[in-house]
């Protein structure tokens, strides 16, 4: 999770994981993280070498490239491969441009 913080750091927008506290969201853009599953790989038995399964969601008020590219940009510099949908959310009046890619889960063994 720290690789993750710090790559959520790098981009330099507010980011929240799941969503932010009610009352508390800031202005656009923003961003909100979760890891919704995991695709690990098992040998002899146990979880051998461990993936999470990782979504950026960006939300801005207006379409914003420049952001956008900030953020594939650290993407990109992390060596991290994502895909990359985008969706109009007419009840919060706002774009999710949604990053999901996995990301190996360091332990501190490793």
């Amino acid at each position: 999770m720290d690789n993750l913080i710090s790559i959520l750091e790098e981009i330099g927008i507010p980011f929240a994981y799941d969503h932010f506290a009610e009352g508390e969201s800031p202005e656009p853009p923003f961003i909100c993280f979760l890891c919704p599953g995991s695709d690990n790989f098992a040998a002899d038995g146990w979880a051998y070498f461990k993936v999470d399964t990782v979504h950026i969601e960006l939300y801005t008020d207006e379409k914003n490239p420049g952001i956008e590219s900030r953020v594939e940009a650290v993407l990109d510099r992390r060596g991290i491969f994502f895909e990359k949908t985008e969706v109009w959310i007419e009840s919060e009046r706002l774009y999710e441009v949604l990053y999901s890619f996995e990301l190996e889960v360091k332990t501190n063994e490793q």
